[in-house]
């Protein structure tokens, strides 16, 4: 998870772009022969992804962007340290 990276995709591009990206980010992960590094780099795109979805989300509920950023990056440090 990168915050910088969160945000430029936060503020380039739309939910649905997103969901879009996403669905075929899941479905190269399935592919054979898909390389475990190369798993490893999607999962990684696919958690920033998530992140960005959220933030749109939060911000249409009326939070701030950068408070938007800070509690996802909260909530994901928090789960981590469980």
């Amino acid at each position: 998870m990168k915050i910088p990276v969160i945000r430029q995709l936060f503020q380039n591009t739309t939910p649905a772009q997103l969901e879009t990206t996403l669905e075929v980010l899941e479905a190269f992960c399935e592919f054979r022969g898909v390389s475990e590094h190369e798993v490893d780099v999607a999962g990684e795109m696919i958690t920033n992804i998530c992140g960005a979805l959220e933030v749109h989300q939060m911000v249409s509920e009326g939070a701030a962007e950068k408070d938007a950023l800070n509690a996802f990056g909260q909530k994901v440090m928090g789960s981590i340290d469980r």
